[in-house]
């Protein structure tokens, strides 16, 4: 299949995706709750952003803002900046703007396929209203493309599997799907929050691969959302870790394992399970209590009723997003242990 030529060549020292100080309210019956707050990241051309953190961190609710598919009447953005190269601040579009956008210059898989489809629509008929909603083409020519893109994918027997329904599809096939459907208009960027949730280890490498092949034979960027680190290690150059709905650190992939800064960063590493740990060794290590509840956040840092290093100061007074001295720009922490931070 040959692929068209992004509506706006971006440089690849521009951001395809800067998002900064991004606020989420949601409005719920006991009060509006700051979903996520402050959120500030770029993506760049052709580079995996990797997003991580514990359910309830904000991940998802910072694609859905992206998306600008919050649920109506209940969520709303209201503060900051999403802006996508060439086409502008997202938050500042109408409705129908933003529709003529997803899907044509941002794109999102979903964390369960069988959810996301619609089980009365055929999959090719899905993946071809993406043809048809932002290219003039003929039904004719969204079925053929739609049943390249099933093949590009890797799914088998792509026109049989073009008329059959989401229920009809495997696991696996569903999400191939799925990434057939963001990827139809390529899109700059593809949000992929959880990808692989509920498949089986072998069919959720198979999945990142081809994301990432995929990635590089578009040339779309993509934001991975995952709580998993081992598959931001194996996916993405660079990471953004998030608790309680704000960035606590942001680092190049390689950086963030060889140094983690913040304590909350620290506790992930060590809670990853290692090969040929002795008997001894072999209990989990685990970060003590529970992500707090954003309708009762501490006074002062998110994370300090978890913290091995927490003093008074933690505790009255929350830290800024900053870069530690004597480290790079994009080098950023927000932790009171840094105090020298920039």
């Amino acid at each position: 299949m040959s692929w068209p030529d992004p509506p706006t060549s971006v440089s690849a020292r521009e951001p395809v995706l800067r998002v900064e100080n991004l606020t989420t309210t949601l409005f719920l019956k006991d009060g509006p709750l700051r979903a996520t707050e402050g959120v500030s990241f770029s993506v760049y051309p052709g580079e995996t952003l990797g997003i991580v953190g514990e359910s309830g961190c904000g991940k998802s609710m910072t694609a859905l803002s992206v998306m600008r598919l919050l649920p109506r009447g209940l969520g709303r953005i209201t503060g900051g900046s999403v802006t996508i190269a060439g086409v502008g601040d997202l938050t500042r579009l109408s409705d129908r703007q933003m529709r003529r956008v997803r899907g044509n210059d941002v794109s999102m898989i979903f964390q369960e396929p069988m959810t996301s489809l619609n089980p009365v629509f055929r999959v090719g008929y899905q993946i071809g209203e993406a043809f048809r909603t932002h290219t003039k083409v003929t039904r004719a020519e969204a079925r053929r493309m739609s049943i390249e893109m099933l093949d590009m994918v890797g799914i088998p027997s792509p026109e049989e599997r073009h008329d059959s329904f989401p229920h009809q599809l495997s696991g696996g096939m569903r999400q191939r799907a799925m990434i057939a459907m963001a990827l139809a208009c390529r899109p700059k960027v593809m949000l992929a929050d959880e990808p692989t949730t509920a498949l089986d280890v072998t069919i959720q490498a198979q999945v990142l691969k081809l994301i990432d092949r995929l990635k590089r034979e578009t040339g779309t960027s993509v934001v991975l959302i995952t709580h998993d680190l081992g598959v931001i290690a194996r996916n993405a150059q660079r990471v953004v870790v998030m608790y309680a709905g704000v960035v606590v650190e942001e680092a190049d992939v390689a950086d963030l394992f060889r140094q983690p800064l913040h304590p909350y960063t620290q506790g992930l590493m060590r809670s990853i399970p290692r090969i040929g740990a002795t008997e001894r060794r072999s209990r989990l290590n685990t970060i003590e209590g529970t992500v707090p509840s954003l309708q009762k956040l501490p006074a002062g840092c998110r994370f300090s009723d978890r913290c091995p290093h927490v003093h008074d100061r933690c505790r009255l007074q929350e830290p800024p997003l900053a870069s530690p001295k004597g480290m790079n720009g994009l080098r950023k922490v927000r932790c009171w242990l840094y105090e020298e931070a920039t």
